[in-house]
């Protein structure tokens, strides 16, 4: 039966999965869904490693997942969340601005992105959204995009990457090295170097020092 199925039945919690770096964070999301009638935090990670391990059990209808965890890139969580449980809804939590993100993320599969700036009560109808098996899209982001496809606002640079590219792009912005990178991925040096030369050539930029200032301003690093 899957996730969808399983959190529609009549008198039962949405079981969400809570995986955050801060303990405090943590607690503070299972006190908000302790609050309600028909959500709870069923279980909770502080790495992605954990995250997976515990997502590969079944035992959960919804992922509210922190961008930032300290032993893998979220675009990579997602992917490999992805291929573990296909159909298990993402909820993406950022204190970045989503308009950054949030395209590359929905393209990798996840079902929603909320700012950590948001509202209790949004992020509970976030995840009420997703668990019915829809998509989450805030008004601001939705205006955002409406407004980029109007042309009434350029479309950010990063927005040409492909999601690996992004992924590398990032990671190259943050001062790691080709090596490490591949190391990291899993790939090939050489291939690493290919995706480096395409993302300076789609971003029109020379040098890794560019990409970094690039990501400072867009607030894609911290």
């Amino acid at each position: 039966m899957a996730q969808g199925d399983r959190a529609a039945q009549p008198g039962r919690k949405t079981r969400v999965l809570v995986v955050d770096d801060h303990a405090l964070v943590r607690a503070g999301f299972k006190q908000l869904l302790d609050t309600t009638d028909d959500l709870e935090a069923a279980g909770e990670a502080g790495t992605a490693a954990a995250a997976l391990s515990l997502a590969a059990t079944g035992r959960f209808d919804i992922v509210l997942l922190d961008i930032s965890l300290p032993d893998a890139n979220v675009l990579e969580t997602v992917s490999s969340l992805r291929r573990k449980q296909p159909e298990l809804p993402i909820l993406i939590v950022s204190m970045y601005p989503e308009e950054q993100y949030a395209v590359n993320l929905l393209r990798a599969g996840v079902s929603g992105f909320f700012p950590k700036a948001g509202e209790a009560k949004d992020m509970l109808q976030a995840l009420r959204t997703i668990a019915a098996g829809k998509k989450y899209i805030s008004a601001s982001l939705a205006e955002a995009l409406a407004m980029e496809a109007a042309g009434d606002a350029a479309e950010p640079l990063h927005r040409q990457l492909s999601n690996r590219e992004f992924q590398i792009f990032v990671q190259l912005a943050a001062g790691k090295t080709v090596t490490d990178i591949a190391g990291e991925l899993c790939l090939s040096v050489k291939t690493v170097s290919t995706y480096r030369t395409r993302i300076l050539e789609k971003m029109n930029f020379a040098r890794n020092a560019e990409l970094t200032a690039y990501a400072l301003r867009h607030s894609l690093i911290s």
